[in-house]
């Protein structure tokens, strides 16, 4: 039950106490019911009770009054409230009196209220009272108040998704700010049990996270290769903390990105020697995305440092380039490849790559001696000093390249060039008869390039008092020159050296070079004309490109001095991609140096509002040259021949290589080509695929070594010559030694074969001389490719000179058959004169043993004769006596051993010409035996065997009548 506030009770105790006068009064119903104006309510639904303020009472003044216990009250059916009455259409409420007399009452819901349906209920109450007498006659209405009842919610209902499953497509590669939402709701009616305070991703380790108000994102960029969908279970809560009553799935789809990048590019590209350029991207474009492009700007890198100095180049002597490059006089080089000729360079360590450039190494305890005589000692006129050079960051020391300074007793230093500090100095101290005054002495140059660890290639003109310098054909000025007074004139002589600086006072090197060298050249008397630099720096190797002409006018291409990059700018797309597709790797070697080349394309795109909006990563590859077909030279011709004594001493002597071929050939394989019937039975056979073919090719030469086999050549009777014009025409070089004859220069193989053919060897004391051997040797690219050892022995023919006898017995009788000598046989010698039949075998003092020999074979020849004479007299008489005892002997067989016979009759013979050359000893005391016996050989040689024949003749027998 409810109390009445203080106000309104105190009103209605005023009221009552003025009625207590009336008590007694006429029982009238002269009053209305008084009740408030307005009510506001609260009830819960699912509940029927409503909470009312203020609450619900009636007054009337018709009422009499209660008193305490001393009062006497009598109540009255006027005075009190019947009940309550609602206004409105269905309204789910009524209004139930608590106590009449009181007028207490309350408003209680029909039935369950849901505020979901209705939130808020407005309606109108009135009271009335009970009227006048038992049937309620007079009955009074109080005025109508206005009752608002607000439904209180509980939390009844869960959080609902909206969808059953929610699914999204995104790129990889990308990261969103919200790839979708996902939304539920809640059937409550309050704003705090129908709101949702928060979603939750239940699936764990997931790259993505969700807010507050459903936005999934993704918290890193995905990829298409590691996932290709993922799914997530997300559930949601409302704000009284009721979860979802079912998840929810959401699929997210992972599409591939479309990446702006180049297209269609191939990462190994094979390059084939000979082959001349090779398009690197044919099929290559740019894929933008479609993107609204504005410029385009691609740089196309081939990395060659590996290669050689930096790259492909020919590998000829640095003199020979000084040569092809129109640097045709004056040229000393100073780092030679090690040969017989020059050989201050074999101590120090090459890299040994034939297939590219020779390049030493200077380890900071090496240098080498440039023997006097190489290079002139006085460089006041105009001169050049050019030379390759690879260094990096090294001490605070000085590192000499090249230093002239006194061989003994002190340490002055005439001219060098060193590098200190990353900067290179070039010293050149005057000639001391010059006036004594100050002179530009040091020239400095500070280079970023000296401290790279890359190849560069400098070259110095010094026309003094200046002095210009070339790196990689760029000009660099001095940014200081010193000065210093001359030397003073002394007699000391100077010494040359290379990777460090002789110090001849203390008889020592100093002031070594860490790092390569090659190809260091001095040329005195002229200075290199930028032609000719440009030319030696220039690559056999690089970039090319042949622009369309529908497109040359909108693109527009840029190339590095040295064509190893080059920069593509333009604003079309579709023309951009042609002229990338024109872009082609050329290497103009015949043998180009084989390996890898990296290329690398590095692209920037930029958008109209000139920021780079695409991002197009690098597009890395390599080109690989593939190993060239080595070539096998060959050196050919005659290799054992004969000359008589005379040529070699006339003042053309001997052609060394009349005959000479110089052949080049390589070896491929090429597919077998077979008969159409023979097809099928290939396939059953792999072994015969392929054959090789050996075909000749046409390159150059550029060293042919001629070099004396055996005891080197005296220069007091015998040298190795030839025409210097002929060389001169043919752009070439020869140096000659006691060793032999070295020809220089590049130049074609038929070139050096006419001039090879024009060597001849003269020697004017060939008394003692009967052969000499010669080795030629012949190279391509500065020994990459070596010929076969080319061997030629040469004989000398020694002519008999006649000789008249005085002693007429000597000369052979008119009757006596000449013995005819077969003509000497010089297995494997070329002769070619005809007198050349009357000649013997070399031997010591031929002329007199000719003449002994006749001499004696004269003699025995008259003693054979006499004996010959005795011998058929003896044989007569024996006869004689033999046939006074003749006998009949037919009946008897006799077998005769024919060798017996023939034994018994050499071994008579023998020993008569024994004891008739015993008699004859006297006569011979002149002769020595090795005379006699040299002579019986050569004269008596062929009659023997004759003899020998008609005896074998003599013992022939018939045998038709023998039994076996």
């Amino acid at each position: 039950m409810r109390f009445l506030g203080n106000k309104q009770l105190a009103s209605a105790v005023g009221l009552v106490l003025g009625l207590l006068c009336a008590v007694k009064a006429a029982k009238v119903n002269k009053h209305k019911p008084w009740i408030e104006t307005t009510y506001h309510g609260i009830v819960t639904e699912n509940d029927d009770k409503v909470l009312l303020d203020p609450p619900l009472i009636a007054l009337d003044k018709d009422a009499p009054l209660r008193y305490a216990e001393s009062f006497e009250v009598t109540l009255t059916k006027e005075g009190e409230i019947c009940g309550f009455r609602i206004h409105g259409q269905n309204v789910p409420f009524e209004a139930v009196v608590l106590d009449k007399s009181t007028g207490e009452g309350v408003i209680r819901a029909k039935d369950k209220l849901d505020c979901e349906l209705q939130k808020e209920h407005t309606f109108t109450i009135q009271a009335y009272d009970c009227g006048e007498g038992p049937d309620g006659a007079n009955m009074k209405k109080s005025h109508k108040a206005t009752v608002h009842i607000q439904v209180n919610d509980i939390n009844e209902y869960s959080p609902v998704f909206k969808e059953k499953t929610y699914k999204a497509t995104v790129l990889e590669g990308k990261k969103y700010d919200s790839i979708l939402k996902v939304e539920a709701v809640d059937a409550d009616c309050s704003f705090q049990f129908s709101q949702i305070c928060n979603y939750e991703i239940v699936t764990p380790d997931v790259p993505f996270t969700i807010d507050k108000d459903g936005f999934i994102k993704n918290t890193e960029k995905l990829s298409y290769g590691k996932e290709h969908m993922y799914k997530l279970t997300v559930t949601a809560y409302d704000c009284g903390k009721n979860r979802a009553s079912e998840d929810v799935l959401v699929k997210i789809s992972v599409k591939p990105t479309c990446k702006p990048s180049w297209q269609g590019f191939n990462k190994r590209i094979e390059y084939e020697p000979g082959t001349g350029s090779l398009a690197l991207f044919p099929s290559m474009h740019l894929e933008t995305c479609d993107e609204p492009v504005s410029s385009i700007t691609a740089s196309v890198e081939l990395e060659t440092n590996h290669i050689g100095k930096g790259c492909d180049r020919d590998t000829y002597s640095e003199k020979s380039l000084h040569k092809l490059c129109g640097a045709t006089s004056g040229t000393v080089e100073l780092l030679p490849a090690p040969s017989s000729s020059a050989n201050w360079t074999i101590g120090l360590p090459t890299d040994n790559g034939h297939d590219s450039d020779q390049v030493f190494e200077f380890n900071g305890t090496q240098a080498i001696k440039v023997p006097n005589g190489v290079v002139s000692t006085n460089l006041k006129e105009p001169f050049t000093i050019s030379v390759w050079m690879r260094h990096g960051p090294g001490a605070h020391e000085k590192e000499t390249i090249l230093c002239n300074s006194d061989k003994t007793d002190m340490n002055r230093h005439h001219y060098s060039l060193y590098v200190h500090n990353c900067r290179l100095i070039f010293l050149l101290r005057q000639d001391p008869s010059e006036a004594e005054t100050y002179k530009p002495a040091e020239f400095h140059w500070k280079l970023d390039q000296v401290c790279d660890k890359e190849w560069h290639h400098y070259v110095l003109n010094v026309e003094f008092p200046t002095a210009s310098l070339f790196v990689d054909g760029t000009t660099f000025e001095p940014f200081l020159v010193t000065e210093d007074y001359p030397l003073h004139a002394t007699k000391i002589e100077t010494q040359l050296t290379i990777g460090a600086c002789w110090q001849g006072g203390n008889a020592r090197m100093a002031q070594f070079f860490r790092g390569n060298l090659a190809g260091l050249i001095i040329r005195s008397g002229k200075l290199e004309n930028k032609k000719v630099i440009d030319c030696l720096y220039t690559c056999k190797e690089g970039l090319d490109v042949q622009l369309p002409e529908e497109v040359a006018s909108s693109v527009k291409v840029e190339f590095n001095p040295n064509q190893s990059s080059l920069t593509v700018e333009g604003e079309d797309i579709d023309a951009f991609d042609k002229v990338m597709q024109h872009i082609s790797y050329l290497n103009s070697r015949q043998f180009p140096t084989p390996g890898i080349r990296h290329l690398r394309v590095a692209t920037t795109v930029k958008c109209f509002n000139e920021d780079a909006c695409v991002s197009v990563p690098d597009a890395e590859g390599y080109v690989m040259v593939l190993q060239p077909e080595e070539p096998k030279i060959s050196l050919s011709g005659i290799d054992h021949f004969a000359r008589s004594a005379a040529e070699f001493e006339s003042q053309e002597g001997v052609t060394l290589f009349p005959e000479l071929r110089i052949v080049s050939t390589i070896t491929r394989e090429v597919e077998a080509d077979t008969e159409p019937e023979a097809a099928d039975g290939a396939d059953d056979d792999p072994t015969v695929q392929e054959t090789v073919v050996s075909e000749e090719i046409m390159h150059n030469l550029d060293f042919c070594e001629v070099s004396v086999m055996g005891e080197e050549l005296d220069g007091e009777h015998e040298s190795l010559e030839m025409d210097p014009s002929q060389l001169q025409q043919r752009a070439l070089e020869m140096s000659s030694s006691n060793l032999g004859l070295i020809i220089t220069g590049v130049n074609t193989m038929a070139n050096y074969e006419q001039v090879l053919h024009l060597i001849r060897y003269k020697n004017w004391h060939t008394e003692a001389l009967f052969d000499r051997k010669f080795k030629l040797v012949c190279s391509e690219l500065n020994g990459r490719y070596i010929s076969n050892d080319f061997k030629v022995e040469v004989n000398v023919i020694h002519t008999a000179v006649p000789v008249e006898h005085a002693n007429n017995a000597m000369v052979q009788p008119s009757f006596i058959n000449p013995v005819h000598h077969a003509s000497v046989d010089l297995s494997g010698h070329n002769l070619v004169n005809a007198h050349q039949a009357s000649v013997v075998p070399s031997a010591a003092t031929v002329v007199i043993v000719v003449c002994v020999s006749f001499l004696v074979f004269m003699i025995v020849l008259g003693v054979f004769r006499i004996r010959a004479a005795h011998q058929r007299t003896m044989r007569d008489q024996e006869n004689g006596k033999e046939n006074e005892m003749d006998w009949d002997d037919s009946a008897l067989t006799i077998t005769v051993n024919p060798m017996e016979t023939y034994e018994d009759q050499h071994s008579s013979e023998e020993e008569e010409e024994e004891e008739e050359e015993s008699e004859d000893g006297e006569e011979e005391d002149d002769i020595t035996s090795a005379e006699s016996e040299t002579s019986e050989d050569e004269e008596g040689g062929e009659p023997e065997d004759q003899q020998g024949a008609s005896r074998q003749q003599q013992l022939e027998w018939d045998d038709s009548t023998l039994t076996y």
